[in-house]
């Protein structure tokens, strides 16, 4: 059996039929609309294109589950708050629901796409997980025992909003000081280009060709890999912050495997061995406790599609 999964995004949506190893088998996408209804029209366009491209039909179908940014109630289909779209309170498993008879399923993107990582990507072999999604913000994802814990109403797994720095910098969300200010590819950002304008002989300045705006996740970390002094002091002071999130997280759940997604998890090893080195050192009761394995996250720009459908899986 097949499962389709939509990805909600702020610039396209994109869609795919996925078989039941977590292969896509065909996929497409179309540029985000102005309108809801715009929307659910091509959603359910390009649904039925999929499925007879397959050359199956919708009994083949277990469900259409899809992956969509911002607050959603999984438990009615509702999009309650989705803030660059303007969605507000809208019923989108019931209006897709008028034009296919199968199950549909709605969860937050960072919550699917940790439910992928588990059922499909690098976790399979785990069952109790969290993930960050380091990118503008930290997206957060809570699985425990293969199944997705969302909290009340669906509205919790915001792990990029719980307090790092008391009284620290602004957040978006109207708090201060919450790890998405200090840990998002976003903050990582702004602490290279703080440390760069104050160090104007750093060779990060020769990486982005003498301009600041060329700064990317990227940028610290590649010129730290060279011996840049400031560069190595940036890439520290980041790793300070996402490890100390991390161990707070441990200290709660114990997960059996922490998940990192996003482009700063492209480091790979060079950045999972410094943030072991850490959080071994200062985990809570490190010698005894269970050890949490850190992972990167490994179904890329398909995460949101093969997660959504594995909301049937």
């Amino acid at each position: 059996m097949y499962a389709i999964g939509i990805d909600i995004g702020g610039m396209s949506i994109k869609l795919g039929l996925v078989n039941e190893q977590g292969e896509i088998i065909c996929q497409s996408r179309f540029k985000t609309a102005t309108t809801v209804n715009e929307n659910v029209n091509s959603m359910v366009e390009h649904v039925k294109n999929l499925i007879e491209q397959a050359k199956l039909s919708q009994k083949d179908i277990l469900g259409i589950g899809i992956g969509c940014p911002g607050a959603v109630t999984s438990e009615t289909g509702v999009v309650a708050y989705l803030p660059n779209l303007n969605w507000e309170n809208v019923p989108l498993a019931k209006m897709l629901n008028e034009h296919f008879d199968m199950p549909i399923k709605i969860s937050n993107d960072a919550n699917v796409a940790t439910l992928g990582e588990v059922i499909y990507g690098c976790a399979k072999n785990y069952s109790t997980v969290v993930m960050f999604t380091l990118g503008t913000g930290v997206g957060g994802g809570i699985v425990i025992d293969k199944k997705l814990f969302e909290g009340g109403f669906s509205r919790g797994a915001e792990l990029g909003h719980f307090t790092l720095i008391l009284d620290g910098e602004q957040c978006s969300c109207g708090r201060k000081g919450c790890v998405e200010c200090y840990a998002s590819a976003t903050a990582l950002i702004n602490q290279t280009k703080q440390a760069m304008l104050e160090d104007k002989d750093s060779s990060m300045w020769t990486f982005v060709n003498g301009n600041i705006d060329n700064v990317d996740g990227r940028t610290a970390f590649e010129c730290s890999k060279t011996g840049d002094k400031t560069a190595n002091k940036v890439v520290d002071k980041y790793v300070y912050y996402l490890a100390e999130s991390m161990l707070s997280v441990f200290n709660i759940f114990r997960p059996e495997a922490f998940i990192l997604g996003g482009g700063i998890s492209a480091q790979g090893d060079y950045l999972i061995n410094k943030l072991k080195a850490h959080c071994e050192k200062f985990d809570y009761g490190y010698r005894d406790a269970p050890r949490t394995e850190i992972l990167t996250a490994k179904l890329g720009n398909d995460a949101g599609i093969i997660g959504a459908a594995a909301l049937f899986r």
